[in-house]
């Protein structure tokens, strides 16, 4: 466990380059009870349940302090955000990904947690490297985000099915082309893969991409970006030619909960997602039935990861309550609170006192987890989350993603008109980096 929270150290340091939910009934605050407003960009039904019972225990332990739950559905939570920023109807507490950071902090919206971070008793149970990588997602080094989780793309497979067909999984490229093919029966309504083509879909080609290509880097030297490298072209032009011979045909439209339910129904072999979709496979599916495995080898041989995929919490500066809401951040943030939520969605602490902890050790996933970050093989590509338009244009792929599975639109030509928008925001970055001396 020592070498994993190392191995973790370094991985991070590499990387440096559900509908909505009200108002949760409660006390009523009274006179000297302060109201903070908790948005979950991420509010699938299991994850709503946890956050009410973690609000419930919050609210206990301070019972000065009122929590009001929101829900966001994970597909439009982003947009939510940026009219709640053009509306100035922010909350004061809100789930943000990594890769929201340069964007809110570019609109001047995300409060500095430093002053109460640097006074935080438990600053340094957090993985250092995690903090150090969101310093750099943000010009002026500040910490914009408090970091709780972390996630690994990985394959989940019908251990079952291939089992029964007497079929190894796959450890390479070739030998997942191969067995999506083996495992489809359509007269059955049975297929080998479910491909994700609705929200989302852009992200998950992208890492898949990369898994594939073995590259670490997303620009070249010259500035020329690589999602439209022609190994990228190749490989993408084959695993999306997967769609409708070998994958469901409603795959155009799934996002996340539609892919995770084709798996979970029988009606996929496999799937690709992080380690999060775990606690749905647990609930529809026996032990037996299926099982985690690491993404297949890239052409290189090692296995490629995409760097920063961390989620946390930020206070946004309109807030009139910035110590309740730290209070709060501090709480889920905590190494006991870090420890009961990852091991209930599946993900990775980010807290070296719960990566102690025997539930790390004990689950399927989690073993893989450190398996991959205890291999040799392990490599990161890094994303550039720095970008104030990076999710922007990343989410803004899914409808071209959709035109291309349509057959409207070539892979080729897909793959240019998304480097091109990256590129672009690449010179303007650098531009205004040199024009303010950052």
């Amino acid at each position: 466990m020592r070498r994993m929270i190392a191995l973790l150290l370094a991985v991070c340091l590499l990387a440096a380059g559900c509908g909505q939910d009200g108002p949760r009934a409660s006390v009523p605050a009274g006179r000297g009870r302060t109201t903070i407003v908790f948005w979950n960009e991420n509010a699938a039904a299991d994850r709503t349940e946890y956050y009410h019972e973690l609000i419930e225990r919050f609210e206990r332990e301070n019972p000065d302090i009122q929590v009001q739950y929101v829900g966001l559905p994970k597909k439009v939570a982003r947009l939510k955000i940026n009219t709640a920023i053009a509306t100035n109807e922010l909350p004061d507490v809100c789930g943000v990904q990594s890769a929201w950071i340069a964007e809110f902090y570019n609109k001047g919206v995300l409060l500095n947690m430093d002053p109460y971070f640097e006074q935080w008793d438990s600053k340094d149970d957090l993985l250092p490297s995690v903090i150090a990588d969101n310093r750099r997602l943000a010009p002026d080094g500040g910490l914009y985000q408090l970091p709780n989780t972390m996630g690994l793309e990985i394959l989940w497979y019908r251990s079952d099915w291939f089992q029964q067909q007497g079929i190894d999984p796959p450890s390479d490229w070739e030998s997942f082309f191969a067995d999506v093919h083996k495992l489809t029966d359509k007269e059955h309504g049975i297929y080998g893969y479910t491909l994700r083509g609705g929200d989302g879909a852009g992200l998950q080609l992208m890492r898949t991409m990369f898994a594939y290509s073995g590259y670490t880097q997303f620009f070249s030297a010259d500035g020329r970006c690589l999602i439209n490298d022609p190994v990228h072209v190749a490989f993408a032009e084959r695993y999306l030619s997967l769609y409708r011979q070998f994958t469901p045909t409603s795959d155009i439209t799934n996002g996340y909960q539609e892919m995770v339910a084709a798996f979970d129904t029988g009606t996929a072999a496999m799937m690709q997602h992080n380690l999060g979709s775990y606690g749905s496979h647990k609930r529809a599916l026996q032990p037996e039935q299926f099982a985690p495995l690491l993404l297949p080898r890239s052409r290189k041989g090692t296995i490629v990861q995409e760097a920063n995929n961390v989620d946390g919490y930020s206070i946004f500066r309109t807030t009139k309550h910035p110590e309740a809401a730290w209070r709060f951040v501090r709480f889920l943030c905590s190494a006991e609170v870090q420890s009961w939520w990852n091991e209930r969605i599946g993900q990775i602490p980010v807290s070296r006192q719960a990566l102690e902890d025997d539930w790390v050790s004990r689950t399927p996933h989690m073993r893989l987890a450190r398996q991959a970050l205890e291999s040799d093989a392990m490599r990161f590509y890094v994303p550039p989350m720095y970008l104030p338009e990076y999710r922007q244009i990343v989410d803004g792929s899914d409808r071209y993603l959709e035109q291309v599975l349509m057959g409207k639109l070539t892979v080729q030509e897909f793959l240019d008109q998304w480097a091109a928008r990256f590129e672009k925001a690449e010179r303007d970055y650098r531009r205004q980096q040199r024009e303010t001396g950052q």
